[in-house]
């Protein structure tokens, strides 16, 4: 199953991250004159237990894209030594039902000749399904039988449990793991950002003890009133809606949901080397502390335009460190968007490690360089332009437009903030650049974490 482990909210190596894409303008729109970026017929509605449904038509002939997004992920995991929750139901929703089990369920998706699959993020997890629109009615029913009657024992508990480590184990080869665990652990002392969504590691070794913890977890996000369906592409809601009523209809709202801790401001710069055994060249991993994401903030759309700006090829920066010395083999700024404050993240390959005291250096003073002179409105409109297009760029088809409206849903509830995020894009200012790259990028504001090759 396709998930984003440990590196979500990191190094815009997620798919839903619009900011970082390089792909053709969706519908032949010209970015100069486009208005609007999702600019498709919609139909939402609620049902009566809280389940709300979002329908969108859109040219795909054949074809529709079903999403349903809970809204859980590893920042609802409040409970003291219960991290990895929501990634491990990623897994377990596949275990199937009494009506659908497993090898049932992997039968119909044959038939249909569907894809389907699932991800786990911060701050959401998603289970999508693409198939031919003749196959809904069955999508419908086994989608609903699913996330309504879940089957699952202890031995099967534990045996996806250990799973979960197996997985945690084999992602462990990669230094950019504990690099990133390292950042998030000292970046955040309060809020539940500061494990990552695959869990910590002692959480992992003892997620087989927790069964009953499992159901109460279940029974509390995978609820009507914390899902949302996103149906997009060759469909009207007069089709789909009966059908949602007719399996969805009797679903109960859940208990109530606890409260996620709100992470207090960072005063004091933080530095952590992690040692590395295996071969690695050393790199780089710096957090700022960083707003939420909001359609209407300008902050988080100017850091957005800030990272193509400071940390594309384009750059001075790059063209510094890459090219000219020659001291860095990549670099990359990323500011994801989450639904509670997170963190703007640098990432550095460097070729030596005698090289890293400059390379630090450097990526600060590009960014105090930037928060004193900003740019010519040349080089930012050019750069808003392309980070425009590439946000249209992923709503090319009827699977991409589902991927982000479930991004945008799971943020705000909200496919209209899709619209309001491309629109404020356009009114970032040199100002606004200045601003945020003054206003974040303190030194109180940084964790940085050295991964220390061993022998290089």
């Amino acid at each position: 199953m396709r998930h984003t482990p440990f590196l979500a909210g990191c190094v815009a190596l997620l798919v839903l991250q619009a900011c970082a894409a390089r792909r053709p303008i969706a519908r032949g729109v010209a970015v100069s004159t486009q208005t609007k970026a999702f600019p498709f017929p919609t139909v939402e509605t609620t049902l009566p237990n809280g389940l709300r449904v979002f329908v969108v038509t859109y040219d795909s002939p054949g074809l529709v894209a079903y999403y349903s997004v809970v809204r859980a992920g590893s920042r609802n995991e409040v409970e003291p030594g219960k991290s990895g929750f929501a990634h491990f139901f990623e897994h377990m929703m596949f275990r199937g039902t009494a009506k659908y089990p497993t090898d049932k369920y992997n039968a119909a998706l044959k038939a249909m000749g569907a894809d389907s699959n699932a991800f786990t993020s911060d701050d959401m997890t998603v289970y999508h399904t693409l198939a031919g629109t003749a196959a809904l009615p069955t999508i419908v029913e086994i989608e609903a039988d699913r996330f309504q009657n879940l089957e699952y024992g202890e031995a099967e508990f534990q045996k996806e449990a250990r799973a979960v480590l197996g997985e945690y184990n084999k992602g462990a080869s990669d230094p950019l793991q504990p690099m990133v665990e390292a950042l998030y652990d000292n970046a955040f002392s309060t809020h539940t950002y500061k494990h990552t969504t695959i869990g910590f590691l002692r959480d992992i070794v003892d997620m087989p003890n927790q069964f009953a913890y499992s159901r109460q977890f279940f029974d509390r996000y995978y609820r009507p009133d914390n899902v949302l369906l996103l149906v997009v592409g060759d469909v009207t809601a007069d089709r789909v809606l009966p059908l949602v009523e007719e399996h969805y209809g009797g679903w109960q709202p859940g208990p109530p949901r606890p409260s996620i801790p709100s992470e207090p401001a960072q005063t004091r710069g933080k530095r952590v080397v992690v040692p590395w055994k295996s071969a690695s060249i050393p790199m780089l991993l710096v957090g700022y502390h960083a707003p939420a994401f909001s359609p209407s903030d300008i902050d988080s759309v100017a850091l957005e335009v800030l990272a193509e700006l400071a940390f594309a090829e384009r750059g001075r920066l790059y063209q510094r460190l890459v090219l000219d010395e020659q001291k860095v083999e990549h670099i990359e700024g990323a500011c994801e968007r989450h639904v509670d404050p997170n963190l703007f993240t640098v990432l550095a390959r460097v070729k030596r490690r005698k090289d890293m005291p400059h390379v630090e250096a450097a990526i600060s003073e590009e960014i105090a360089r930037i928060a004193s002179e900003g740019t010519d409105e040349k080089t930012l409109a050019e750069v808003v332009a392309h980070t425009r297009y590439a946000f249209t760029g992923h709503l090319a088809t009827a699977d991409k437009v589902a991927l982000v409206g479930a991004e945008f849903l799971a943020l705000t509830g909200s496919l209209a903030a899709i619209d309001g995020t491309f629109a404020l894009l356009s009114r970032v200012t040199v100002a606004d650049v200045k601003r945020v790259a003054a206003k974040y990028f303190t030194p109180e504001n940084r964790t940085a974490v050295v991964l220390e090759p061993e022998a290089q």
